[in-house]
């Protein structure tokens, strides 16, 4: 598999939807063929519309605060040795985290076709409390699909969620995680996809879902190079570029700039949830080895049985609590682009320690799993090494999570 130069990686797939001849398609029941091209021929022709860039980069510099900050972790770095550690902040954009790029490209499409509900699936409730803020801001009546257990363990962003005048829906089949959130969601598009339109949360679900959501995140990079740029004159030589991995969104969109760099200059590191230290269950389909399958109307590695069931994952990160994967990162994984590892939940939450001990950072606990990684390589690097994380989420929604586990206020 090889990727191509100067093109989007989004658009690197073929006449189906296959990005390496094998991830991704749609894979839809006939009753939202009709909408799903709909929205892919009208994505087609925004995405080139000058008017409609320009009232994304509006919104994106005006509503979400673009650029994000990008900081050397001077302090993380010494107390290492090693390479140096620096952080993209993208908590600090509108809302807490990445999600919001996507929630406000999907409002701005919802409106451009003329539709006046939106729904959308979450899972550490980021999406759904982005999405609830883009529905706001715009006008739009808003659902969000969420699984009970999530609901639970994530308070703080269901009273975001609520707050914006947004319709919790309680999922309460299967795991009653994000997965399960995600099937009722695309069902209840399927009944009601006239007047509705639906947001996915991350790089997932059909090939146009992927397609939009990987189109918004490419924000994170681009302000990225410019940002690399501004500092070094340059592209330093040896950078280390790691993302937490769970559907993929954010890693997409902190990669996308990079890819058709040699990977000898920038290495590309996803890192997926591996659950608690002590049990089996993990939700880290590309770093274990799972078998090609399909969810929610795409082709990816999924945590699946013998049998081909999906099987249950368990993580103390509700955003990275999923068992499938972006077709995106099957294909980089593939190409051998990216390199796929885990952290623990143990290793989040050590790493969260870390970070907030030494820097004044505040990461949620998807991106811990980030910094678990950068963590553990850094003192074996050398000093001319650079180390970017990016710090994707702040840990406001997990406060009770981590008064739980490690006895903060």
């Amino acid at each position: 598999m090889k990727i191509k130069k100067n093109i989007p990686l989004i658009d690197q797939h073929d006449k189906l939807g296959f990005w390496g001849g094998k991830f991704g398609g749609s894979y839809i029941p006939e009753t939202l063929k009709k909408p799903v091209n709909e929205l892919t021929e009208k994505f087609k022709k925004l995405r080139k519309n000058k008017s409609f860039i320009a009232k994304r980069d509006f919104y994106f510099k005006s509503y979400i605060g673009s650029p994000t900050r990008f900081i050397k972790l001077d302090n993380l770095s010494k107390h290492l040795g090693g390479a140096e550690i620096w952080a993209k902040v993208v908590s600090d954009a509108n809302g807490g985290a990445h999600k919001i790029y996507n929630a406000t490209v999907h409002a701005l499409i919802c409106k451009a076709m003329g539709k006046k509900y939106i729904i959308g699936d979450t899972g550490a409730g980021y999406a759904g409390k982005m999405l609830s803020m883009a529905a706001k801001k715009f006008g739009l009546k808003c659902k969000i699909f969420m699984g009970a257990k999530d609901i639970k363990r994530q308070k703080p962003n269901c009273d975001a969620i609520r707050k914006n005048g947004a319709e919790i829906v309680p999922v309460t089949t299967g795991s009653q995680t994000l997965v399960d959130a995600v099937s009722e969601c695309m069902r209840y598009w399927v009944s009601n996809c006239d007047t509705t339109h639906m947001c996915v949360g991350s790089t997932v679900g059909p090939n146009i879902f992927v397609k939009i959501c990987g189109w918004s995140t490419a924000q994170i990079s681009r302000e990225l190079k410019a940002q690399l740029i501004l500092e070094f004159k340059n592209i330093p030589k040896k950078i280390k570029l790691i993302n937490c991995v769970g559907g993929g969104s954010s890693a997409y969109g902190f990669w996308s700039e990079f890819i058709d760099y040699p990977k000898t200059q920038i290495e590309l590191i996803g890192v997926e949830a591996g659950g608690p230290k002590n049990s089996k269950l993990h939700a880290a389909p590309l770093s274990r080895n799972a078998k090609l399958g399909i969810l929610h109307g795409a082709a990816s590695y999924v945590c699946q049985d013998k049998e081909g069931q999906i099987n249950e994952t368990e993580s103390i990160s509700a955003g990275l609590d999923y068992p499938g994967v972006s077709p995106i990162h099957c294909f980089l994984k593939d190409a051998k682009r990216a390199r796929y590892t885990y952290a623990t939940d143990e290793d989040a939450l050590n790493a969260y320690k870390l970070v907030t001990r030494f820097e004044k950072l505040n990461p949620s606990l998807e991106p811990s799993h980030a910094f678990a990684e950068a963590i553990k390589i850094a003192p074996k690097l050398s000093q001319d090494n650079m180390i970017i994380v990016n710090s994707c989420g702040d840990a406001k929604k997990d406060r009770d999570i981590l008064k739980q586990r490690l006895g903060k206020k």
